[in-house]
């Protein structure tokens, strides 16, 4: 048996209308799939890290959305290619098990569950802070021992009880630490216990799990409902903000150069991860060849006008230096004595989170049906329910796996980790693109990655890139810092050579590269989670999917 046996086109779709899946409800047109990807991508992110990136970048950070949106269509065009021409619910894990075999199609898929769950775990803790802040706001106080974990109140409580020990000023304490640590001291006690859980992280998790749970026309219109209103805050914010703006905040323009522009290319990116989630309800859509390439590329242009015009706005009304806070859209308004303004935004970071939370919650669910279904993992997680045409107990384990953490684990750690595995997926697919089109297997594709011939350009831009490298100053000391950069000369060369054997097309290998150089600028330790998470999944595939997988009783038939 090969770990690297694939499927093809026909065998996927033949899949999908066979069994119990074949049962899903063809309910979603463009407009929805488009409303999912803004749901995904208009999350926390506008609403925090925009800050941060002006703080560093000032206000050319606004460029830097743009250049950042180019990157991610490469990706994007990659995805409704693969979309257009394997219309079902898995996603990257899908189209690897076409490009690549079952052994990259599972790891693909673990990384994707590790993706969607850790984030969501973050995303349902970000949904607490500012739900609870938002009643702070009507005067309603929540008790913090039942909005944050165990972990974070304990260690506040310990560094304030050594801070009193050796005399020192809890004014020197950050207020956080002490507000954590007044919430460790005065949480309910059972035994020895201190009874601290992070309640409304749990309480989303499950309520959006059971809107998930009952149908995806009724996640639909919830979606759809949601990012109306958050589209309508966003244009509220940029409208009212525009007369507030003064043109001298502008200047200058990038007061920290291009380095202090590209600080911020992590957070910025990852503020348009969320455009590929919507391939995993391929086989919901009533028309997913026409319809998944048009929403994938519609909602990243809606959300890049988006994003551009905020980031103006922003560094408009106020000097970049002020904008290093948490919450910098309504900051602003409070700046200008526009509280009222502040208050409605406060809201609607309740309502964006809660829409990116329901898009996730929905996605996971699917590809573990799809995994299920070609026998990787258990058939239960395939299962449809009767009534709500619903992957009935993945989503109830996606729920469980997700609000259990989320109530009491802190997930700060974590942040990073999901994107290892969204870049990793990235990587695949933007190469899986350039393996079809070397194989001559786009016939059936209905939407193309434009062709631009690389031939020469990708080995020419290599060998310029190289020898700028060289002049700068300590080369052999960026490799030492930054060791996995030595992977992207690599790969990057590899691609030259095969770039000029096969004529790769030059948009899927700008998506590899800048997916990969992005990887780099990831943590050690994130990485480190990453290789153990992989191993427990290949630990799971070798003990279960390999000998269970449709493909593997295919070949044992045909020798039997």
């Amino acid at each position: 048996m090969s770990l690297l046996r694939k499927k093809t086109v026909t065998q996927i779709l033949s899949d999908a209308a066979e069994g119990e899946s074949s049962k899903l409800v063809k309910t979603l047109g463009v407009r929805d799939l488009t409303s999912f990807g803004i749901a995904a991508i208009i999350g926390a992110g506008i609403f925090s890290t925009i800050g941060l990136a002006s703080y560093n970048g000032g206000p050319a950070v606004s460029l830097l959305f743009v250049f950042t949106a180019i990157a991610c269509v490469f990706t994007a065009l990659s995805y409704a290619q693969f979309a257009s021409t394997v219309p079902v619910s898995g996603s990257a894990y899908t189209y690897a098990y076409v490009a690549f075999g079952e052994i990259f199609a599972w790891i693909i898929g673990w990384a994707l569950i590790l993706e969607y769950a850790v984030s969501n775990m973050v995303v349902a803790i970000s949904w607490s802070e500012y739900f609870t802040s938002m009643l702070s706001g009507f005067g309603i106080t929540f008790p913090k021992y039942f909005a944050t974990d165990y972990g974070s109140a304990s260690r506040a409580f310990e560094l304030v009880q050594q801070a009193k020990q050796a005399g020192t000023a809890l004014t020197t304490i950050p207020e956080n630490t002490r507000v954590l640590a007044d919430a460790y001291a005065n949480a309910p006690v059972v035994g020895n216990m201190h009874l601290i859980a992070n309640l409304p992280a749990g309480a989303i998790t499950v309520l959006i799990t059971a809107l998930v749970y009952i149908g995806i026309k009724e996640s639909r219109t919830a979606s759809n409902i949601l990012v109306v209103l958050k589209l309508a805050v966003i244009g509220l914010v940029i409208g009212v903000g525009a007369f507030y703006v003064k043109p001298a905040n502008w200047s200058p323009f990038a007061p920290n150069g291009v380095s202090g522009v590209l600080s911020g290319v992590a957070s910025v990116f990852f503020a348009f991860i969320g455009f590929d989630s919507i391939s995993t309800t391929a086989e919901e859509c009533k028309n997913p060849q026409r319809d998944l390439p048009r929403a994938m590329l519609y909602c990243l242009g809606i959300c890049t006008v988006l994003y551009v015009l905020i980031t103006l706005v922003l560094t408009g009304m106020v000097n970049y230096k002020e904008l290093g806070v948490s919450d910098p859209l309504a900051y602003v308004f409070q700046k200008v004595n526009l509280d009222f303004v502040a208050g409605v935004i406060s809201v609607s970071a309740v309502v964006a989170i809660t829409s990116a939370l329901l898009v996730y919650q929905l996605g996971q669910p699917r590809i573990w049906m799809t995994m299920s279904r070609d026998g990787l993992l258990w058939k239960r997680f395939s299962r449809i329910h009767p009534k709500y045409k619903t992957p009935s107990f993945a989503t109830i384990v996606t729920g469980f796996l997700v609000a259990v953490p989320s109530l009491f684990m802190d997930l700060k750690f974590f942040v990073d980790l999901t994107s290892v595995g969204t870049f990793f997926a990235f990587i695949l697919v933007c190469a899986g693109i350039l393996f079809l089109d070397a194989k001559g297997l786009t016939a059936q594709s209905k939407f193309k990655v434009p062709y631009i011939n690389g031939k020469y350009i990708i080995g020419a831009v290599l060998l310029a890139v190289l020898a700028y490298a060289l002049t700068k100053d300590a080369p052999l000391q960026t490799l030492e810092s930054k060791p996995l950069l030595v992977v992207f000369w690599g790969v990057w060369a590899v691609l030259a050579i095969q770039g000029f054997r096969y004529n790769f097309s030059l948009l899927p290998v700008i998506g590899v590269l800048t997916n990969l150089y992005l990887m780099t600028e990831l943590g050690a330790s994130n990485w480190q989670i990453f290789g153990i998470w992989l191993v427990i999944g290949l630990a799971i595939y070798f003990s279960y999917g390999f000998r269970e997988s449709k493909l593997a009783k295919q070949e044992n038939s045909l020798r039997g």
